[in-house]
């Protein structure tokens, strides 16, 4: 490989090509690469929901749910089966084995299910299917009309437009009740008319369809004959004929029965800043790039006000493409100071010339690995950023020894090519078994199975990728660079370094890439000028000398003060050895004494708030109202108090769901919890950089000036919506079911009162007396850990 090191450093035509190819292949990859704001998990799970309208819990858990149960029991390739009772509903989440056969196993349970037959003549037909992956990118909050069904018309409006972008194929409205025509007969009607429950019921079955009629073949050709007499709305369903009188005269329903076309009596409302809203949810579907679904549709917003009623309001809520917005500014700033460093230290320790070839290292390494990323199908998204950030204090590593080695052996004399080739020559060995150990460390995460496994190698690909790059790059390309002769770059050795130290000082000062691009001309005018007038041809003297000063310091103080440190270490090798084992044990102690908090996921200040009530079921509408009220008026108090405060509004907007339990990033609207029990009130705040309080402080404060709800049975305040990843899994077994509901509910109660627990959720296994309760950490969590759930 030694030779491959001489060739490429003798061949510039070769090495330029290499790079040429690298930068392009990058760019055209970063404009190509799927954009998300997960990557595309595979998590095999299987949705079962069977409607049971009007039944208690207690009476879905028997009926339904412990049959299903008791018939999914057996079938291969079933991890694990949920369950969960609600009022009208039952859900079942059927988790299967990574390596079982999907397809097999959706077919068993279709099987299973359907051949159910005893369950209540009530229920609805079941509804099973493999769930799919569809994250939701951004919503809109539509307010303006006061009436329900003309609000709901109007954000059907609004998807139907949104769905008319191009970047936009699924959206949904959401937090609204469905339609409902109720049909009233009461006993005294039909005695009066002298019909029966039965002949009314039929006649809407036999006059409210749509009937095929046949095929009629002429000449012309073939014409199909189709009866449309389906009732929609409550005026066709008023005229529908229920019977006729011996006197010939017609008996409508609207006789017998009051027809009311209205909504489902589910208790949903949604308020948004105090007025009824709808919530219009878009969604990412395969490999979209959600940048542009959020522009889009953002764009939109911003230019609706003459397409809709003057009183209509269109507010982008939930904006999810942040996220990732977040990361990518954080790995553009990490990458600007390392290169920054990288720069002003190079140039002060060793050469100018040097320090600006090991830096543009990492821009090659960083789109080298992402044209290899597309080639392998991983996707740009919140997690695989995490690894573009891990890797990018390693990236400069190999380059910065090798370029150090080339110039040691530079100044021995070896010559300007023949130096940088025996520097890379001396180092091949270290610095490639250097790398590929670390990238041995992060190999065996691409075959972890599971979520977390998926996560695992979502992080670790990016990584790979960018040292394999590294390697390339040091190995393959700097040679080259660091045998020309600084005379020959355009603005000689110093220009081009001060050159790229001011360009680089200039995008990290900006304020958006407007200003950015503004000033790195500016930037690279006054450089030219300078050159130009030979003022930077003193400024290089002047520094030559500073940078002399500070390489004669390097080298006092290694062969002095460093060298003297060295000998006593190895001559004392007990107090060495004594001294790293009690920096071990002070580590571990830090992170066992829960000093050091752990997070799967970079730890972001979220911009959200929400308190998330569940009252007890079967309490009226109005005490939930009253709780949701409570809460409401708390946090516009704050609201106003925290702008008097800070001078900004800190709280933005407030929203209120009733009867309903918002779905946090999922556009499965069958997964949503309803009912009159339930409730939530969202803060949005203003982003974390532009204001000076936290956001677990604001919950705290809202926490605290709305006290304790008694008659509640959980309020949880949820921080953060960016990390739901299940962190703690408790199962609970004993001799009976009513014991194990008491102890999760007693474990629940406790679980509840932290701040940053994002879900406290239980289910149960029929007929083996088990039940599990799942703890989801927002991030935010104050203190939680196993001990304080044993007590």
């Amino acid at each position: 490989m030694k030779r491959v090191v001489s060739w490429f450093a003798t061949n510039p035509v070769a090495t330029n090509l290499l790079v040429a190819f690298l930068l392009l292949a990058g760019i055209a990859s970063f404009t190509r690469i799927p954009v998300q704001i997960w990557p595309d998990l595979n998590v095999p799970v299987i949705s079962i929901v069977v409607p049971y309208l009007g039944a208690a819990p207690e009476e879905v858990e028997t009926s339904v749910c412990a049959r299903i149960d008791e018939k999914l029991d057996g079938i291969d390739g079933i991890d694990r089966v949920r369950s969960t009772a609600e009022e009208g509903r039952c859900r079942v989440r059927v988790a299967l084995l990574f390596d079982a056969d999907r397809a097999s196993v959706l077919a068993d349970v279709q099987n299973q299910v359907n051949a159910i037959d005893t369950l209540p003549t009530e229920t609805e037909t079941p509804v099973v299917r493999l769930l799919s992956s569809s994250d939701v990118v951004i919503e809109v909050a539509v307010t303006g009309p006061t009436d329900e069904r003309t609000l709901k018309e109007l954000a059907r409006r609004v998807r139907n437009d949104l769905l008319s972008l191009p970047a936009v194929t699924r959206a949904s409205v959401a937090n609204v009740r469905p339609y409902e025509i109720s049909i009233e007969v009461s006993e005294a009607s039909l005695q009066r008319n002298g019909l029966t429950f039965d002949q009314v019921a039929g006649a809407i079955r036999g006059n409210s369809l749509d009937l095929p009629g046949g095929t009629i073949k002429t000449a012309g050709g073939e014409l199909l004959l189709r009866t449309q007499g389906q009732a929609d709305r409550g005026e066709e369903f008023r005229s529908i004929e229920v019977t006729t009188r011996d006197d010939g005269t017609r008996v409508l329903l609207e006789d017998v029965a009051r027809v009311v076309d209205g909504f489902a009596d589910t208790g949903q409302e949604f308020r948004f800043d105090g007025r009824p809203a709808a919530l219009v949810r878009v969604s990412q579907v395969g490999s979209q790039d959600l940048r542009e679904i959020s522009a889009q549709v953002r764009r939109y917003v911003a230019e609706s006000g003459t397409r809709y009623p003057a009183d209509t309001v269109l507010t982008v809520w939930n904006d999810q493409s942040s996220l990732l917005v977040d990361r990518l500014a954080t790995l553009i700033d990490s990458g600007l100071q390392g290169l920054l460093l990288v720069l002003v230290i190079l140039t002060l320790f060793l050469r100018p010339n040097l320090a600006v070839w090991v830096a543009a290292g990492i821009p090659i390494a960083l789109l080298g690995a992402v044209f290899l990323l597309l080639c392998f199908g991983v996707s740009i998204d919140a997690i695989s950023l995490i690894g573009f950030i891990l890797v990018l204090g390693l990236l400069v590593d190999d380059a910065v020894v090798v370029g150090e080695s080339a110039y040691v052996a530079q100044r021995e004399g070896a010559g300007q090519l023949a130096g940088a080739i025996e520097g890379a020559r001396r180092v091949f060995v270290p610095v490639t078994f250097g790398v590929l150990t670390t990238v041995a460390a992060f190999v065996p995460m691409l075959f972890l199975t599971g979520v977390a496994g998926q996560f695992m190698a979502a992080v670790a690909a990016p990584v790979i990728c960018c040292l394999v790059f590294s390697l390339i790059e040091c190995h393959v390309i700097l040679p080259l660079h660091l045998g020309h002769r600084s005379d020959s770059m355009p603005l000689g050795e110093f220009g081009i370094a001060l050159l790229a130290v001011a360009v680089l000082a200039a995008v990290a000062l900006a304020a958006d890439w407007g200003d950015a691009i503004g000033l790195t001309i500016g930037v690279a005018c006054l450089v030219v000028a300078a050159h130009m007038s030979g003022a930077l041809r003193w400024l290089g003297a002047a520094f030559a000398r500073v940078q002399v000063r500070f390489e004669h310091g390097l080298e006092r103080f290694i062969q002095g003060a460093f060298r003297r440190v060295v000998r006593r270490a190895l001559e004392r090798r007990a107090l060495t050895l004594t001294s790293g084992f009690v920096a071990l044990g002070l580590a571990v102690a830090t992170v066992a004494g829960g000093h050091l908090p752990f997070s799967f996921l970079i730890s972001d200040q979220g911009d959200r708030i929400v308190a998330r009530l569940t009252m007890p079921f079967g309490v009226p509408q109005h005490e939930t109202d009253r709780a949701l009220a409570r809460l409401a008026a708390s946090a516009r108090r704050l609201q106003a108090g925290l702008e008097r405060e800070y001078g900004i509004p800190i709280i933005t907007h407030i929203a209120e769901s009733h009867g309903s339990h918002l779905p946090a990033g999922t556009a499965d609207q069958a997964t949503v919890p309803t009912g009159s029990h339930l409730g939530e009130i969202y803060l949005q705040l203003s982003p974390s950089e532009e204001r000076e309080i936290a956001t677990v402080e604001v919950a705290e404060t809202w926490r605290t000036a709305t006290g304790a709800i008694e008659s509640a049975e959980q309020l949880v305040y949820v921080t953060d919506f960016r990390q739901t990843t299940p962190d703690i899994d408790i199962r609970l077994f004993g001799n009976s079911m009513g014991d194990l509901r008491a102890a999760a509910a007693a474990v629940e109660a406790r679980l509840a009162g932290y701040l940053g627990v994002h879900e406290v959720s239980t289910s149960f296994r029929a007929g083996k007396e088990e039940l599990s309760l799942s703890l989801t950490d927002a991030g935010a969590a104050l203190g939680l850990t196993l001990s304080d759930v044993g007590r």
